[in-house]
């Protein structure tokens, strides 16, 4: 158990910051550039962690409080999901709907943090955020549902067991809508193009990066490290739907989910750099959409 959980972990803190430099790297190449270093992301956290703190006068410890809890709310949720075909550490009936909620209060504390500075643009921002999160959750937990069912369980751990590769032999068309699904959603709420661009600081189409503004030093090192572990822990639900293949041997699993998320994070890199980001007025019809299509799987599945 004990084993278990520092391997999870490990996998965890060392491979969450790898997946913003392959996807910055994929897009520099799409770009015709040199771009970043793969290990970009993590000397920018560690010269992040060495810097000095500047917070505004206005806030209180409301503020510090979302960096926090963006970092804690990953790693907690990272102990229930498992990593491919390695298990996860923790787990009950019914954990998928903690995990999920867990993501909400981080996006509770994220945007109250952001509220607390009194900045109407850092306000703007929230109420996009949580407005799309409204629209993403439903699809999210049509498609966690379409997974249940097929496996007869409401743990992540077992949804995500061995019991998913049959489902694709009786059940491939819904599953192939569902990977689609959690794959949209794992683009909504990471902000990545066509929902949000993590790169732009342009007024009228921040989202998630106006939230973030007032953070330095150390507490914007915790915000941009809870991000990639977010990333990590969503793809890898994406990754084990897509792969739900178990090898018998942990040291070929762990490299086939590695190399999964490296790929995922490729094909993210390739969105990036093939589209554009959606107008604002259109992202809340696509997320319908997306509902729908994840609702259209539940009825392929019972029928």
């Amino acid at each position: 158990m004990i084993t278990r959980l520092f391997l999870h972990l490990l996998v965890l803190f060392a491979l969450a910051p790898l997946l913003p430099g392959v996807i910055g790297k994929t897009k520099a190449l799409f770009g015709g550039r040199k771009g970043a270093p793969f290990l970009q992301h993590y000397f920018n956290l560690w010269k992040l962690f060495g810097k000095g703190l500047v917070i505004s006068r206005t806030t209180t410890w409301i503020f510090r409080t979302g960096p926090v809890v963006g970092l804690a709310v990953p790693v907690i949720a990272s102990l229930f999901v498992p990593f491919g075909s390695l298990t996860a550490p923790l787990g009950f009936n019914g954990d998928m709907i903690f995990v999920i909620y867990l993501f909400a209060l981080s996006r509770f504390c994220t945007a109250t943090a952001a509220l607390d500075t009194g900045s109407a643009f850092e306000g703007m921002g929230a109420a996009r955020e949580v407005t799309f999160a409204c629209l993403a959750e439903p699809a999210l937990f049509f498609s966690l549902i379409v997974i249940a069912r097929l496996t007869g369980s409401l743990s992540l751990t077992e949804m995500l067991g061995p019991g998913l590769l049959a489902g694709w032999h009786g059940a491939a068309a819904s599953l192939i809508l569902v990977l689609v699904c959690l794959f949209v959603v794992v683009l909504v709420e990471n902000c990545r193009i066509p929902f949000d661009d993590p790169n732009t600081h342009l007024e009228l189409t921040m989202i998630h990066e106006v939230m973030v503004l007032d953070h330095s030093g150390p507490d914007l090192a915790l915000i941009f490290y809870g991000a990639a572990m977010k990333l990590l822990v969503l793809g890898a639900v994406v990754v084990r739907v897509a792969i739900p293949v178990n090898l018998g041997n942990q040291a070929l699993d762990l490299g086939v989910f590695i190399l999964g998320m490296i790929g995922l994070a490729v094909l993210i890199g390739v969105i990036e750099s093939i589209m554009a980001r959606l107008q604002l007025l259109r992202i809340p019809q696509f997320l319908i959409g997306t509902i729908l299509l994840s609702f259209f799987s539940l009825i392929m599945l019972l029928r």
